[in-house]
């Protein structure tokens, strides 16, 4: 059953990678005379992995930060922020955790899926997120309004640079997948 569904999700996520990143016929002719002189080639996102780095080594202090000032303004909160501002915390915390996770496997190991996870991950979760916490009205702190502009800075690049690293690694592959047929092709016609 676990097999199954994980199947499923991965087949799910690699048909919207498809849909959100088309791979044309001019790019695969223009990287495969790279991949024939070079045999293997790294297409990791240098800039998105420096990215993801420094993003995890920030991510503890403005976690801290951000606890820290929503501990000093909790009382002079109304009910309905406090649930918000709580509800908003601890989703961009676990979504961080996960998206920092599958940016670093899908950039490194060269998985298109877990890329695609995590620049989804990125668009669809944290960047409205950042938004909310950067600009919603009510008294904040100097060093909240701080933390949250270098965190939005964070998302923002990170969502070009991954979408830059997942179309680069998906002609990539493409590309590969296309040598391969035509290699096998020449084995069979050998014999």
């Amino acid at each position: 059953m676990a097999s199954n569904v994980e199947a499923t999700l991965r087949k799910t996520v690699s048909t919207m990678t498809d849909f959100l990143f088309p791979v044309s016929r001019e790019s695969i002719k223009k990287n495969q005379h790279n991949v024939l002189r070079s045999g293997h080639e790294y297409v990791t996102s240098l800039p998105f992995q420096m990215e993801l780095y420094f993003n995890v080594w920030f991510f503890p202090f403005w976690l801290v930060s951000a606890i820290a000032a929503l501990a000093f303004k909790f009382s002079k909160l109304s009910i309905v922020y406090k649930i918000l501002l709580v509800a908003a915390y601890v989703m961009f915390g676990i979504i961080e955790i996960i998206r920092l996770y599958l940016g670093y496997i899908g950039n490194l190991m060269e998985r298109v899926p877990e890329l695609a996870g995590s620049w989804l991950l990125t668009l669809l979760m944290q960047f409205p997120l950042i938004i909310f916490l950067l600009f919603n009205e009510g008294q904040k702190f100097p060093l909240e309004i701080a933390v949250h502009i270098v965190m939005f800075g964070f998302v923002l690049t990170e969502m070009f640079s991954g979408y830059f690293a997942i179309r680069t690694m998906i002609n990539y592959q493409m590309t590969q997948f296309h040598l391969r047929q035509f290699s096998d092709l020449e084995f069979i016609i050998q014999d």
